[in-house]
């Protein structure tokens, strides 16, 4: 079981889709330069740590099939600008977390190239191969479809080869099979290489419930031990957070080798209550989450979200309702956990798949032409009609930009709200299934939280056990008392003793 964590776990942290965030060299592509340009505003905002989609060499937009894990894509700059990097968000004490694709590879990558030279290459056995008999022997020639993966057959030609190779993802990215003790020793050195020579603070984990293809999944626990004892043996202080797609219980296991992991359920939880108005009895399924996850390591990380690059923008699930849009930054940043923000979620971006359409470009300024904006594509969702820009939303006090950094001060200011270890969670009824409250304990300071989840507004009254909580610590509502108060369409509380 893992037995480290972070010395300083960050309260907040921020997915970069690096392509899209910000440009420094006019050439239209967002890159680490740009970033190093942003971190003072990322420092405001309240951040503590970034997640940086992959940077390697890659053939694709987002390169997450890698073609050399040691280099930095020249679209994005170079290994000294990502050392100025990491050096100059350190300064600010904000950490930086590498995106590490363990999962697959590109066809393009050397390993590849030489292994479908045929079944004798040395580097054949870092692959799954496979030949089409054995493959309808087995019954695995197809595949369910699961909200990380539409490829239905996994299976892909190499031509002129009797057999083929798997690639869950697609033909373009083969999966990289771990048996071979050869690939084990390649990874320790590019998580060396990264950690120690580089000096990153950590990995998001892509794909981590793969690393095992169907028919030998009960390895991936293994395999995450192995990475785990490395890491910790070179890095104990390693940040590692988990991309597991899945529901609790089956993200629970993956608590003994790793800090943290992405809570899909409380996402799209999150989404249905924001979309239908209505609790459902989201405080108990979290509780029991957390008392699952504590089974397996009682230092779990939670690492919440309310969308990430994989899937539509909060924005647009909401209808890019701003009252809305700002209900789910005050419940994601108000609930225990460590919530990563995806980049432009603080000004309310928009978009839909497919993919590149929740990738769009952050919208600094109003003028298109600004030094800083990123054009390699053109936004259907997040245009100037539909988002306003930060440089307008940073003067006013009503904006979605000023509800999520108001709240992340709060959050950061109070240690009932920025609490991430063991996390601190009571429900509350108010019967009202419109109303979503509960109280986070703490022997200090407990603080009680109520949101309308209502197009109405809501007259409501403090139960008798919670009644002490007299002080408003934050309030996007009005007519409040310490009897009884109105919430408007959408407002949330924040109380305290």
């Amino acid at each position: 079981m893992i037995t480290d964590t972070p010395d300083k776990i960050p309260a907040i942290c921020y997915e970069i889709f690096v392509r899209s965030f910000c440009d420094s060299n006019g050439d239209g592509i967002g890159d680490i330069n740009g970033i190093i340009s942003k971190l003072d505003y990322l420092k405001d905002l309240g951040i503590e740590a970034i997640w940086l989609t992959p940077i390697h060499p890659s053939p694709s937009y987002h390169k997450y099939d890698v073609v050399d894990f040691y280099e930095i894509d020249p679209e994005y700059g170079t290994l000294d600008d990502f050392k100025e990097l990491l050096r100059q968000a350190h300064e600010r004490n904000i950490a930086v977390y590498l995106d590490l694709i363990v999962n697959h590879i590109s066809t393009l990558h050397p390993w590849f190239i030489e292994a479908s030279k045929g079944p004798d290459n040395p580097f054949r056995n870092f692959f799954w191969w496979m030949s089409p008999e054995k493959i309808e022997e087995m019954g695995i020639g197809k595949r369910e479809t699961s909200g990380d993966s539409d490829e239905v057959y996994p299976w892909h030609d190499n031509p002129g080869d009797t057999e083929q190779f798997y690639g869950m993802f697609w033909k373009g990215m083969p999966d990289l099979n771990y048996d071979s003790e050869n690939l084990r020793i390649e990874l320790s050195k590019i998580i060396y290489f990264w950690l120690i020579d580089i000096g990153v603070d950590g990995f998001r984990l892509d794909a981590a419930r793969h690393i095992y293809p169907p028919w030998v999944e009960y390895n991936n626990q293994n395999f995450w031990w192995y990475f785990d004892y490395f890491v910790r043996n070179i890095k104990p202080e390693t940040y590692t957070v988990g991309e597991i797609w899945a529901t609790a219980d089956e993200v629970a296991p993956y608590f003994k080798n790793l800090n943290a992991a992405f809570h899909f359920d409380l996402s799209f939880a999150l989404q249905r209550i924001l979309l239908q108005e209505k609790d459902e009895d989201l405080i108990s399924k979290l509780l029991d989450s957390y008392t699952l996850f504590a089974k397996y390591n009682p230092k779990f990380i939670d690492a919440t979200m309310l969308t990430n690059h994989d899937q539509d923008r909060i924005g647009s699930v909401v209808g890019n309702n701003i009252e809305k849009i700002k209900l789910a930054a005050s419940i994601l940043l108000t609930l225990p956990g460590q919530p990563y923000l995806y980049y432009g979620e603080e000004i309310g971006m928009l978009g839909t798949k497919p993919d590149p359409y929740i990738r769009e470009p952050f919208l600094w300024t109003e003028n298109a032409e600004n030094v800083d904006s990123v054009r390699w594509i053109q936004s259907e969702f997040s245009t100037h009609e539909n988002v306003v820009a930060l440089s307008r939303q940073k003067h006013h006090p009503e904006s979605v930009f000023s509800h999520y950094k108001t709240l992340i001060a709060l959050r950061k200011m109070h240690p009932a709200l920025s609490q991430i270890l063991t996390p601190n969670l009571e429900k509350v009824d108010l019967n009202d299934d419109e109303i979503l409250a509960y109280s986070r304990p703490h022997d200090k300071e407990p603080i009680l939280i109520i949101h309308n989840l209502s197009a109405n507004p809501k007259t409501t009254q403090l139960p008798e056990d919670k009644m002490e909580f007299t002080k408003t610590l934050f309030t996007n509502t009005v007519n409040l008392s310490a009897k009884e108060f109105v919430l408007t369409a959408y407002s949330t509380v924040v109380l305290s003793q």
